[in-house]
């Protein structure tokens, strides 16, 4: 009890990363710390925590099956409803990935707070704990400055507090890590059903004069579908717009994103094998969302069943510009 009154209930949901990792004998870090044993350091919240121990990886080795089970794990913790909030410990690697994913497929009222660390918990500036305490207090109501309830899926991190919509990773060493390519809210819809852990979709990186040729690898592979890593505003060759009018000829999606993190991309460079040719053979226009993100929002729309003609207005600018 917390002043005569019940502690609120959150779930810790840990799937490993950074933050549960130690240095082996060997000199390499890996995941080797649980829930409770993270909460020990952080000595009394004020809140009636319960540990799950869901998994124990490395963001960078996640599977899409394995980002399902952490969205399929939050949205039957959150059937609980005198459960106040979830906080989910992740990998930086791919935290913006599974977050959107949780974002996509629960579209949560209540805290969910993802984060993680940029330095193992033996290390002598070792972020953890105070992440971990930041994303606790917002998961339980505890800031009221920063309200966590109706925003969706949160990330606490480096002291900040930032919505999974548009988030990236700007440093990778750097305690402050992450961003927003455009500032704004989770965008409000209907969440998406289904399970993208049988699906593959594959991020192709452009390069000045690049060939189709990892478009067609893709293709072989037996992609569902394809994000290319463009250039700028979402550019590419003259050979990779033929490579994409292949694949929509196969009804492979394929998805425009920007190697650039931050700005809203428009399609409107022609040349060839500018952005405007490649909306002209069929590729659809991430607006906002970088590679990593937009990969994550063509899954959970695939999985979802969304029709082709209905993907386009899923990659549209959710806000305006200014």
């Amino acid at each position: 009890m917390t002043g005569g009154r019940a502690r609120p209930r959150v779930a810790l949901v840990a799937t490993g990363g950074t933050i549960a990792s130690r240095r082996e004998a060997d000199g390499a870090s890996r995941p080797s710390l649980g829930g409770d044993s993270l909460l020990d350091a952080l000595g009394d919240t004020g809140l009636a925590i319960e540990p799950v121990d869901l998994m124990a990886k490395d963001s960078s080795s996640l599977t899409a099956a394995d980002m399902q089970a952490v969205s399929t794990k939050v949205g039957a913790l959150l059937a609980d409803p005198d459960l106040a909030g979830v906080v989910v410990l992740h990998g930086t690697d791919a935290m913006e990935e599974t977050a959107l994913l949780v974002q996509l497929q629960n579209q949560p009222a209540r805290p969910v707070v993802f984060t993680g660390a940029q330095f193992t918990a033996d290390h002598p500036e070792a972020d953890g704990p105070g992440n971990l305490a930041a994303a606790l207090r917002l998961a339980g109501g505890l800031v009221g400055r920063e309200d966590a309830a109706g925003r969706g899926v949160l990330l606490a991190f480096g002291g900040r507090v930032l919505p999974a919509w548009s988030l990236y990773k700007r440093s990778a060493d750097a305690p402050d890590a992450f961003r927003q390519s455009l500032p704004q809210d989770n965008p409000r819809e209907a969440a998406l059903p289904g399970d993208v852990g049988a699906l593959r979709v594959d991020i192709v990186a452009i390069h000045p004069g690049c060939d189709g040729a990892l478009v067609e690898a893709s293709l072989a592979a037996g992609a569902d579908g394809i994000v290319l890593a463009a250039l700028g505003s979402g550019n590419a060759t003259p050979a990779v717009v033929e490579a994409v009018g292949r694949a929509q000829a196969r009804g492979v999606p394929v998805v425009v994103s920007s190697r650039v993190p931050e700005g809203r991309l428009v399609a409107s460079y022609g040349g060839g094998g500018g952005g405007h040719d490649l909306a002209g053979a069929g590729a659809i226009h991430s607006a906002e969302l970088r590679p990593g993100q937009a990969r994550i929002l063509l899954l959970a729309h695939l999985a979802a069943g969304t029709p082709r003609d209905a993907l386009r207005a899923a990659f549209a600018a959710r806000v305006k510009s200014a």
